[in-house]
């Protein structure tokens, strides 16, 4: 299933603290709220999209405790961005500097755009709806983003004011026919001067064979 939106116009406004409580009440069911105040619903993933949700959590933490200057956040963490959009990437990192100059309350969503995030499209994801996200992210200040996209064989790098750059993923590519462009099929990623020192292999991660 692909995640729903509704447009509660007809009925209310949803205050922060009316989603809070809404996503508390719903603990199972992944909550987000647009800037235009619309209701997104996002269904549990497949187990093959959880499994590689939980690899690239644990592999962003090990960098992150490692390094010592940011935190890793999973799916569950809601980041409420300057454009009143309140989002959770399937994996983020923020400095902690960052924290610490906002104190936040820990019960709550945090009041700012992540410096780092990733998205997994899984099998029943419309792409385009990932990608509108990935904008937003790319214009609310998010310094790095990445799209990783089994399904096309693709993964997506975003970053501010610049073009995105989209490279072929082949390790995801089981038949070789589908191959798009195999100098430019990168085997890992990297954290570039955002995350310094962090490096995704994407084989590693997803499992198949190059």
């Amino acid at each position: 299933m692909t995640a729903v939106t509704l447009n509660l116009d007809a009925v209310t406004t949803l205050s922060y603290d009316q989603f809070w409580h809404l996503a508390l009440a719903n603990r199972d069911a992944r909550l987000e709220l647009t800037a235009q105040g619309q209701l997104v619903v996002m269904p549990p993933t497949g187990w093959e999209s959880g499994k590689q949700n939980m690899k690239l959590g644990s592999r962003l933490n090990i960098w992150a405790e490692a390094d010592g200057t940011g935190i890793a956040f999973d799916s569950s963490t809601g980041f409420i961005l300057p454009n009143g959009a309140i989002r959770s990437p399937d994996a983020a990192w923020v400095r902690k500097d960052r924290l610490e100059a906002l104190n936040p309350d820990p019960e709550k969503f945090l009041p700012l755009a992540p410096d780092f995030v990733i998205e997994l499209r899984s099998a029943t994801d419309a792409l385009k709806g990932i990608q509108d996200k990935m904008k937003e992210y790319q214009k609310n200040g998010v310094r790095l983003g990445w799209l990783l996209n089994p399904k096309d064989c693709e993964v997506s790098i975003y970053r501010p004011d610049r073009d995105v750059e989209v490279l072929c993923w082949q390790h995801l590519c089981v038949n070789e026919a589908t191959l798009k462009d195999l100098e430019n099929s990168p085997p890992s990623l990297s954290g570039e001067d955002v995350l310094p020192g962090f490096v995704l292999d994407l084989k590693e991660v997803f499992g198949v064979s190059a």
